[in-house]
């Protein structure tokens, strides 16, 4: 058995909690310590046994009054996804307009998210 110190990050609280994992034959929370809250139970034990983010970046538009589309996932995605997804995020390129909320990217890497954007761009005058 390993014991594991994480900070959650579910609510302001911070709270130092300590997680009693066993490793074989899979990842397996057995014990949580230290959460003020039910909600830092469950985030500790998706943060060891399938941890996930969320990523925020730019994809260059072409013919746009701005150069840079501010993009992010709509969903959070395993954390050993991110440079996969990443690599597809750097690789693409729109053209103008482009609106809050488009798709830009679906099922980047296989995962079942979108890539929106999260500025509106315009055409080049």
């Amino acid at each position: 058995m390993l014991k594991k110190e994480l900070v959650c990050i579910v609510c302001p609280n911070g709270c130092q909690v300590e997680a009693l994992i066993e490793e074989t034959p899979a990842l397996k929370v057995l014990e949580v310590s230290g959460c003020t809250c039910d909600k830092g139970i469950a985030w500790v034990e998706q943060e060891i046994v399938n941890p996930m983010r969320t990523i925020a970046s730019s994809i260059v538009v072409e013919q746009g009054d701005f150069e840079l589309v501010s993009v992010r996932t709509d969903t959070a995605i395993p954390l050993g996804k991110i440079f996969e997804v990443m690599d597809i995020i750097q690789h693409k390129r729109v053209k103008a307009p482009v609106t809050i909320g488009d798709r830009l990217i679906e099922n980047p890497a296989g995962v079942p998210c979108h890539i929106i954007a999260t500025r509106n761009v315009g055409v080049q005058p």
